[in-house]
C-alpha cells in the first residue's frame, strides 16, 4: 500500500461537447501533474457536497482549482461585474470543502478561482472585475498559453515567504476577479505593484493558502515546485499525524 500522501481536488462541470444533455466532470491534467510531481496522488472529487463527510477523512490534502466566477450572492452582493457563473453544484461543493478542510486542519492550496474560494468561504468579499474596479491596474487576464506575467510582492514573515525563499516572485496571471475584503482570520500576504491581492493565508493553519496565480502552469519553475513540494509535504505530515 503506497504511503504517498492522498491529494482531492474539486473538478470542473461544463456541458458535453457532444451534446445529448450530458455533462463532463473533470481537473486539468496540469494539477495532477504538479500532484504527483510532488510526491502525492491525486483524487478527483465530483461536486457532491453530501458526500464531503464520507471523503475528508480519506484526504491528506485538498486543492480547490480555477474555474469560472464565483456567484456573488454567497458574499452577500449583487452581480455587476460577472461573466461566466460557476456550475451551482461545484460552487456548494468547493465551498463546504474549504470550510471543513479549514476546521479539521487539512492542508489546502487554493489556486485562482480556488483563492477566492478559501476568501467567500471565510466571509470576505471579491473585486468582481480588476479593470473596472482598480485604477491603474495591470493586465491580470488571459487565458493558458497567453497567460501575461508580472511580478508579486509577498510579506515577510509569512508563511508564504518561508516557502519560496523570497520576497519577490515572478507569476502568470489569469484572472478579472480577486480578493477584496479578506475573510476571518485570513492574511493578505501577497500583492501585485498595482495593490491586487495575489495571496492569502490562515497563519494559525498548518497549511491553508491561496495564490491568485496558476503554478501548475509553471512547473518548470522553482517558485511553483517550491509551493506544491510544501504543501505535499504538509500533507504527509497531516497523514502520519493521522495515523499515529
Amino acid at each position: 500500500m503506497s504511503t504517498k500522501p492522498l491529494i482531492g481536488i474539486g473538478c470542473d462541470v461544463e456541458p458535453s461537447p457532444h451534446g445529448q444533455g450530458r455533462e463532463m466532470m473533470y481537473a486539468y491534467g496540469t494539477y495532477l501533474e504538479a500532484i504527483e510531481s510532488a510526491g502525492a496522488i491525486a483524487l478527483i472529487l465530483p461536486p457532491s457536497a453530501e458526500a464531503i463527510d464520507r471523503i475528508l477523512p480519506l484526504l491528506d490534502g485538498v486543492i480547490l482549482a480555477g474555474g469560472d466566477d464565483l456567484d456573488p450572492a454567497s458574499y452577500g452582493e449583487a452581480n455587476t461585474a460577472c461573466g461566466g457563473i460557476l456550475d451551482a453544484r461545484r460552487q456548494e461543493h468547493d465551498l463546504a470543502l474549504a470550510r471543513q478542510s479549514r476546521s479539521r486542519g487539512i492542508p489546502t492550496l487554493g489556486i485562482c478561482l480556488g483563492a477566492q474560494l478559501l476568501n467567500v468561504a471565510a466571509g470576505g468579499s471579491l473585486v468582481q472585475d480588476i479593470p473596472s474596479a482598480v485604477g491603474g491596474a495591470l493586465g491580470h487576464s488571459g487565458r493558458t498559453g497567453t497567460r501575461r506575467r508580472h511580478s508579486v510582492s509577498i510579506a515577510p514573515g509569512s508563511r508564504l515567504a518561508s516557502i519560496l525563499g523570497k520576497e519577490q516572485v515572478d507569476v502568470n496571471s489569469g484572472h478579472h476577479q480577486s480578493v477584496n475584503e479578506p475573510g476571518e482570520g485570513l492574511d493578505v500576504v501577497a500583492r501585485s505593484v498595482d495593490g491586487v491581492v495575489e495571496a492569502i493565508e490562515d497563519a494559525a493553519h498548518p497549511f491553508y493558502v491561496g495564490v491568485q496565480w496558476h503554478p501548475e502552469e509553471m512547473l518548470a519553475e522553482e517558485s511553483a515546485a517550491l509551493l506544491f513540494r510544501a504543501f505535499c509535504d504538509a500533507a504527509g505530515a497531516f497523514r502520519a499525524s493521522r495515523k499515529s
